[in-house]
């Protein structure tokens, strides 16, 4: 029996994908085996010694401390895609929102309230202040061509914008998903200064913290609509105001309000609802509820945020699957302990990334608690399990 931790409320329709006569999941589980989460701060949490796996329902994992799990042999998944529909069409809402005045309006619109039958008239009088211009044959630039950036970059070309993408380090299937009408960028620097509209659809890290500043601005259109439906850190705040003053940046859009963005003019902030919809949560609560049930039964790994994907169909009796640092020697180790107890290799496959490394070992027969504890002693193992 796996038992799972749930830290937030997650969708009944990812953890169905979890059967009963094998789970027990509660959110009071003191020892679990893994962790369902959505937003919950994990970073001060005692990570159990049980605990092997953590799914974040969704696509960031700041909420939990990927390194530690790394050093324990933890391996953290993430859904990436599962809310990418949601959270583009409020980044093509942000689109609208920042081209015409429609949330002046509406509050203006409001204020009307008691005119009576002069309301019409009024209406006909005092829109004008409201205009602001189509999107249809404006420049958009999108950088960061993952799941979401993908999506805005296609559904954007449909709706008529000149669309140009921005990413170094595009994956295959990224752009095999790519419209052929989005254009590539030929630098950072060239679409900044090209665009009438700017998306930003990166990851936060030491990177990219704070990549639109002064500089950046400088580079910009005069009057261009900045969209932000990545990460609020992606932007600095002091900079970006005295953008908005000098009228580089028409209308700034984001998902991740704070005090100061809040009273300034110029800048619309969103409740961080890119991922606030009912089929989003669903979505990403099966997509973690999947990953965990594949790497908890058969000890595969997909969509880890700090371990290498690795996939294999089980071939032999049992199966051992071992997590290490990425140092020479490991693999050689690990099979000379295999070796002195007799234990016959069926198939196996070893995966890097960084300074971890993943192997799955299928073999034929029993393996002894004695191999087990020899393997979890070789120096750089951070984890060895069996499946039966």
């Amino acid at each position: 029996m796996f038992m799972i931790q749930t830290l937030n409320k997650i969708s009944p329709a990812g953890l169905d994908r979890l059967p009963h006569d094998l789970y027990e999941i509660a959110s009071e589980i003191i020892h679990p085996d893994a962790v369902i989460v959505r937003s919950h701060k994990m970073h001060d949490m005692k990570l159990p010694r049980s605990l092997q796996a953590i799914a974040r329902a969704g696509a960031g994992v700041n909420n939990i401390p990927v390194d530690r799990c790394s050093d324990r042999g933890i391996v953290v998944f993430n859904t990436p895609g599962a809310n990418a529909n949601s959270v583009k069409e409020l980044v093509l809402t942000g689109l609208f929102l920042t081209s015409r005045n429609i949330l002046g309006g509406i509050d203006w619109a409001e204020g009307l309230i008691d005119k009576g039958k002069a309301v019409p008239k009024l209406i006909e009088k005092g829109k004008s202040q409201f205009v602001g211009p189509e999107i249809r044959g404006k420049k958009l630039g999108v950088i960061g061509l993952g799941a979401i950036g993908v999506m805005v970059a296609n559904d954007a070309a449909s709706l008529g914008m000149e669309v140009t993408g921005y990413d170094p380090f595009i994956s295959v299937d990224s752009a095999w998903g790519l419209s052929r009408d989005i254009k590539k960028a030929r630098g950072f620097e060239s679409l900044l200064s090209e665009s009438d509209y700017i998306s930003l659809h990166v990851p936060l890290d030491d990177e990219t913290h704070e990549m639109i500043n002064h500089s950046r601005f400088a580079i910009m259109k005069k009057g261009v609509r900045l969209l932000n439906f990545a990460r609020g850190g992606l932007v600095n705040t002091t900079d970006l105001k005295e953008a908005l003053t000098k009228g580089i940046v028409q209308k700034y859009i984001t998902d991740f309000p704070d005090e100061e963005l809040l009273k300034t003019d110029g800048i619309i902030c969103i409740p961080h609802l890119g991922a606030a919809s009912a089929e989003a949560e669903e979505n990403c609560a099966i997509m973690a509820a999947s990953q965990l049930r594949d790497f908890l039964e058969k000890g595969n790994i997909r969509n880890s945020v700090n371990f290498p994907d690795c996939d294999m169909d089980i071939r032999g009796d049992r199966r051992l699957v071992i997590a290490n640092r990425n140092i020479p020697a490991m693999v050689g180790q690990i099979t000379t302990v295999l070796a002195d107890d007799r234990i016959n290799i069926v198939d196996m496959l070893n995966r890097s990334r960084g300074d971890l490394a993943y192997n799955i070992i299928d073999i034929d027969g029993a393996i002894s608690d004695k191999s087990i504890e020899k393997i979890r002693e070789i120096d750089g193992v951070l984890m060895a399990r069996v499946i039966s």
